[in-house]
């Protein structure tokens, strides 16, 4: 028998579904899930504002745009905070809930700073990712962490440092102290590339406690300068070091950003990571759901860092094809620079022959200085 509901039952049939179709779930993100793209939203957190003279800040900022264009994400789509102190963990984790808050899905933080916020809110809210730079830290879903090896690049630039000084004395800018792994690898390698073309030289170490301040890194430029370094480099967010080095005529190695521009007559050549590969990288895992916890770690071999090309009227002869040696043997022959045994500069040894270390050791341990390298 055909039942006729009528009016009234189909509207109760109506009113039936609409209910059934409230108390449906959202689908949120979980690994192994994409994420489609329109409904990706990107919170990036930054330690400084962005202008000329926080060129670490301004790379960061840079490689977001490009990952925005290469991705085809909308302006609505990317979200920002800038000055936010990243040892000041409360304004650290306000900026992120904040963010978090207007709709972000992946949270990016610049600053190594931030990690401890991110462990603790990547457990509170689990259909976030978030991704935090130059540390080596991850959970099993959503908290991963990316970094070049800037310290290939640091190598290259060690070889022209090497080759150029006459004094013998190098002298090399740093933000923090041995305790930072960060800063500590970068003058190591950078220490080997000297000691590979020239060992009787020293690399000098002038610790400035702070990742930006120009006036504190031009003076402990000075202050190497005046011990008798007659090439400059650093690891810091401005190009205060190269221009006391052009002031005082000797030569200069820049870093976050080709600084030719900044001094044309010292710099003879930048360390310079290429972010915009790591958040292309990053966002597209994500869309189309490959996206793993684990570091994305990219080198020379993915052109995620290199040194800009030399000023071959700086350069001393030869240093080209030194560094073109250099840089084959670490794309194509398995050189990893934190190879074998190691000495340190108080006498101890790190690693193991035949050996290389991890990837976790060098980018969480390496707190100690190689044999050529000293504080001023």
């Amino acid at each position: 028998m055909k039942k006729n509901y009528g009016f009234n039952g189909l509207l109760a049939v109506l009113l039936l579904s609409i209910v059934l179709a409230g108390c449906k779930k959202e689908v949120v993100w979980q690994p192994g899930m994409p994420m489609p793209r329109e409904k990706i939203k990107v919170a990036v957190i930054h330690p400084n504002e962005i202008d000329s003279n926080s060129l670490y800040d301004y790379a960061h900022y840079m490689g977001t745009l490009e990952m925005q264009k290469d991705i085809g994400l909308a302006d609505y789509q990317i979200l920002r905070k800038f000055n936010v102190y990243d040892a000041n963990p409360a304004q650290a984790e306000w900026a992120i809930r904040d963010c978090i808050a207007e709709g972000a899905n992946v949270i990016i933080t610049t600053s190594r700073g931030y990690i401890d916020v991110c462990e603790k809110l990547a457990r509170e809210f689990q259909q976030v990712i978030f991704v935090n730079t130059t540390c080596y830290k991850y959970n099993n879903s959503n908290l991963t962490s990316y970094s070049a090896k800037v310290y290939q690049a640091r190598y290259l630039s060690g070889i022209v440092a090497g080759m150029r000084t006459k004094t013998g004395h190098i002298g090399y800018v740093a933000a923090k102290g041995s305790n930072n792994s960060e800063v500590t690898r970068g003058i190591n390698a950078f220490a080997m590339g000297v000691e590979a073309v020239n060992p009787a030289a020293m690399v000098h170490v002038r610790i400035i406690y702070n990742w930006y301040d120009p006036m504190g890194e031009a003076d402990a430029a000075n202050a190497l300068i005046a011990f008798g370094c007659d090439v400059i480099t650093a690891h810091s967010n401005t190009s205060a070091p190269q221009i006391a080095a052009q002031k005082a005529g000797v030569w200069s190695i820049g870093f976050n950003s080709d600084m030719s521009a900044d001094a044309p007559e010292a710099v003879i050549t930048s360390v310079v990571p290429h972010w915009g590969i790591f958040y292309t990288k990053l966002v597209e895992s994500i869309i189309n759901g490959t996206f793993k916890a684990k570091p994305f770690l990219y080198g020379l071999s993915e052109g995620a860092v290199d040194i800009t090309p030399l000023n071959e009227k700086l350069a001393a002869k030869g240093t080209v094809a030194a560094v073109e040696a250099a840089r084959q043997s670490i794309i194509r022959e398995g050189f990893n620079i934190f190879d074998g045994v190691l000495k340190t500069n108080d006498g101890r040894t790190v690693g193991e022959p035949g050996k290389t270390l991890s990837d976790e050791s060098i980018f969480n341990s390496i707190n100690w200085y190689y044999r050529n390298v000293a504080e001023l």
